[in-house]
């Protein structure tokens, strides 16, 4: 059973607090901010066209200038548990055509149209999404449901989350949006001073009940770049030694999203909801598979709890890149029209690219559906 929830923790040192984090900087160059033209999106400009989905524009004014409360605890069902591991309902023989990435990591779905699936069908989408980690769906009628529509089939695999400081469509805060608009090429600005864009995360970790099997699809993309790495985290786990497995079990480490809030009060941006920080386990267990996985990202991660910090510092810098570097344990998601990327936020991590230069916009949709609390399972050799 996972343990009761833990409000937000008092920050370990106000300096902290004050810091921007670099990942911040990184993750809202990637994704774009509240300053672009509307007229430009909904027109076009002279080398780009309007946008697709000018419903999916992001607003940061579906408040009205009212903060939400803090989250309260929710009982999550994971429907994975149901599902049959035959994946008839999803994958029928006769209709879908699968191909596997990597070995460890990704799957590539054409023939499914997710809306249609049945309940059934949805169960065994999150027990697939679990045991493959990201799956790309090449699905050409997700992006063009309505609205609420999306926001009931992502539903059904949990509370959605609303992003305390991103835009979202007019009238649907539920939607995080990534955007970036035509002909804005202010990323080369950045890369002027950082040799990459790389930000591995996984989402909103600082949340108490953070994502599970969450959705990202693409309203419009440049016609190359833009991609979005994944990483195994299970198998990232599982590829260290015995000794240093069990010695991390047991630690916990804390995850703010006071950097993030202050990154985008720095941008004359919104926050929606006062800033938290959790204590999440560094080896948490999936509820449906029981595998151990990683919990650990240098977006959202700040110390191990009880660890002077040098301690942490060393500790986490070398989970960072033993996750970085381990790309065979990494697939690589190439955006293209029609694709619904699904992944399971507790047992992987991901980042996206800045590779293109041109000005085309990069427009994508997420819906985030809340989880259980991460728990630890005993160390088992």
């Amino acid at each position: 059973m996972a343990p009761a929830l833990v409000e937000s923790l008092p920050v370990r040192e106000p300096a902290e607090k004050k810091k921007i984090n670099e990942g911040f900087n990184k993750e809202f160059f990637i994704g774009g901010s509240n300053a672009y033209d509307d007229s430009t999106e909904t027109k076009g400009t002279a080398t780009q066209p309007p946008a697709t989905y000018p419903n999916y524009l992001p607003v940061w004014d579906n408040e009205k200038g009212v903060k939400y409360p803090p989250w309260t605890p929710f009982e999550h069902y994971e429907h994975g548990k149901d599902a049959d591991p035959s994946f008839q309902d999803l994958l029928p023989e006769n209709k879908a055509q699968v191909t596997e990435v990597t070995p460890y990591i990704g799957s590539e779905v054409h023939g499914v149209q997710l809306s249609e699936l049945t309940d059934a069908g949805k169960d065994q989408l999150a027990l697939f999404v679990a045991q493959r980690k990201i799956v790309a769906f090449r699905d050409q009628d997700f992006a063009k449901l309505p609205i609420d529509k999306a926001l009931e089939f992502g539903g059904y695999f949990g509370r959605h989350h609303i992003h305390p400081t991103s835009g979202a469509p007019k009238g649907f805060p539920e939607i995080h949006l990534v955007h970036r608009g035509a002909d804005d090429k202010s990323g080369l600005d950045f890369l002027e001073q950082h040799t990459n864009s790389i930000t591995w995360h996984s989402d909103v970790t600082y949340e108490a009940q953070p994502p599970g099997t969450t959705f990202l699809y693409l309203l419009d993309g440049p016609t190359s770049g833009g991609d979005t790495l994944f990483v195994n985290m299970a198998k990232a786990y599982e590829r260290l030694s015995p000794e240093f497995q069990k010695r991390l079990h047991g630690l916990k480490a804390v995850h703010s999203g006071f950097e993030q809030a202050q990154s985008a009060l720095a941008r004359d941006s919104t926050v929606r909801r006062d800033p938290v920080q959790h204590e999440h386990p560094i080896v948490r267990t999936h509820p449906v598979t029981g595998e151990k996985a990683l919990y650990v990202n240098p977006q959202f991660t700040r110390y191990i709890v009880g660890y002077k910090k040098e301690e942490s510092d060393f500790l986490l810098k070398f989970l960072f890149d033993h996750i970085a570097l381990s790309q065979d344990l990494q697939t690589r998601v190439k955006w293209a029209p029609g694709t619904v990327v699904v992944w399971d936020n507790r047992v992987t991590a991901h980042s996206a690219l800045y590779d293109w230069n041109d000005g085309q916009r990069r427009h994508l949709a997420r819906i985030t559906p809340q989880a259980e609390r991460p728990y630890e399972t005993p160390f088992a050799a």
